[in-house]
C-alpha cells in the first residue's frame, strides 16, 4: 500500500497492485470537515508529495497549499517558505510516511508559526515512527495524526494525538477481486 516510489512495483517477480490509501483518507476527513470545507485546506509537505496532496483536495473539493523546505540530510530538513494562504484555515497535511516525526512536525509549526494556520491535523498512511517520533508529535502544535494501520504501533507507545484507521476492509476487498479474478479497479478511486 501507497509504495514510497513507483519504481518498486518493478522489483517484483509477480504482478503488484499498489494500493492507495488516500480513498480512506477522503471518506475520513469529507465526514470530519463537511460543516466547514470553505474553512479548510490541504497542504503538502513537501514539492515531492504535490501530485498525491492535489489528487486528494480534488477529491475533498478543497485547495492546495505547498511547504517549501530544504533537507540538508537524511531525517533533517528547515521550512523555507508556504506556498499559499493558509491564514485562519484547518490544515490537513497529507503524506505517504512518517519516519522521525520531523518535517512533519516544523512543517506543522510553520504553518500555525509563519502561516496563521487556525489548527494542523496531519495524516500519513506508514507511521513509521522511530527514534523521537512520538515525542515529537506529542510536543508538536499537530491537533491529531491518523496512520493507516499497515505498520502495527509499536508496544507499549502513549500518545494521545495519533489515531489508527484499519486498512483491513481494503485488503480484504482486494484479496477477494484477486481470488475470483476480477478487476480491483475500482479500488483506485
Amino acid at each position: 500500500m501507497d509504495l514510497h516510489a513507483n519504481q518498486i512495483q518493478g522489483f517484483f517477480v509477480i504482478p503488484v497492485d499498489n494500493l492507495l490509501g488516500s480513498p480512506i483518507f477522503v471518506n475520513e476527513f469529507f465526514r470530519k470537515y463537511a460543516a466547514i470545507q470553505d474553512e479548510t485546506m490541504v497542504v503538502s509537505p513537501d514539492v515531492g508529495s504535490v501530485a498525491r496532496a492535489r489528487a486528494f483536495a480534488q477529491k475533498l473539493g478543497m485547495p492546495l497549499a505547498i511547504v517549501d523546505k530544504r533537507r540538508q540530510k537524511a531525517n533533517s530538513s528547515e521550512v523555507m517558505n508556504i506556498i499559499g494562504d493558509v491564514t485562519g484555515k484547518h490544515v490537513i497535511l497529507l503524506d505517504d510516511m512518517v519516519d522521525t516525526g520531523g518535517s512533519l512536525c516544523h512543517a506543522a509549526k510553520a504553518l500555525v508559526d509563519i502561516g496563521k494556520a487556525k489548527s494542523v491535523t496531519a495524516c500519513a498512511t506508514h507511521g513509521l515512527l522511530s527514534g523521537p517520533a512520538i515525542q515529537r508529535i506529542n510536543d508538536s502544535v499537530l491537533e491529531e495524526v491518523v496512520f493507516l494501520n499497515t505498520i502495527p504501533p509499536r508496544p507499549g507507545m502513549k500518545c494521545d494525538k495519533i489515531r489508527y484507521i484499519s486498512v483491513a476492509h481494503l485488503f480484504a476487498e482486494a484479496i477477494s477481486h484477486i481470488y475470483e479474478e476480477t478487476s480491483v479497479s475500482r479500488l483506485f478511486s
